[in-house]
């Protein structure tokens, strides 16, 4: 029979396991939350923003906070989430952490609110693997058309769209070389499973009900 105080420790383990899963979902709910303000700002600016044709027309969207920082060598780090276009409407978001190098004239640090347009279902599917993605390689990246006097109705020029908030000062922005991989571990305490990025893409797990901000702002 074990001792009572073998009993005591393996309640206590057990109740800072729980715990530490209870304090880790409102991570995600923030993040969730920030996504939802960030398109919010975005759309705040019609004259600069995103062109209403460019996000009617989008497979999926990544919206992602970024921290930059470095003289010369850059370096990325960043979290955001992932939604892509289903039959029945946004998917729930898939969480994603980004980091990489770039070389450029980029002096100082800053904090940048970034969001990727997916124009093609190609695009979608690079974020649906649990892998790594990176842009700029085979996954085309370009600067996208803005405000009301975009035209509508052109070919996409690249499988992503980038466009940026920028919060700070810093000289440069370059999105070769970053890395955007999928956050398992999010996905998995946000969702209560072990629900992968491609369930949650092709529109197959339920939306929480944290994420209503989100889909209204899309």
């Amino acid at each position: 029979m074990k001792s009572k105080p073998y009993i005591l420790l393996s309640v206590a383990l057990a109740l800072l396991a729980s715990s530490t899963s209870v304090m880790a979902g409102p991570k995600e709910d923030q993040r969730v939350r920030q996504a939802a303000a960030i398109m919010q700002r975005f759309k705040a600016m019609p004259e600069e923003g995103i062109p209403e044709h460019v996000l009617s027309e989008a497979r999926g969207l990544a919206i992602i906070t970024m921290t930059k920082g470095g003289f010369v060598w850059s370096g990325k780090v960043g979290q955001g989430v992932v939604v892509a276009r289903t039959r029945n409407g946004w998917s729930a978001p898939s969480f994603v952490r980004t980091g990489g190098v770039g070389f450029g004239a980029q002096i100082g640090a800053q904090v940048t609110e970034l969001v990727l347009v997916l124009n093609t279902p190609e695009a979608v599917q690079a974020f649906s693997k649990d892998a790594n993605v990176q842009l700029g390689g085979a996954l085309s990246v370009a600067a996208g058309p803005v405000g009301r006097s975009a035209e509508a109705g052109v070919t996409p020029r690249a499988a992503v769209y980038a466009y940026s908030r920028s919060q700070g000062l810093f000289a440069g922005v370059s999105l070769e070389g970053t890395v955007i991989g999928t956050d398992k571990k999010a996905n998995q305490r946000y969702y209560g499973s072990n629900a992968g990025a491609s369930s949650i893409l092709a529109g197959r797990v339920r939306k929480p009900a944290s994420s209503g901000p989100l889909m209204s702002s899309l």
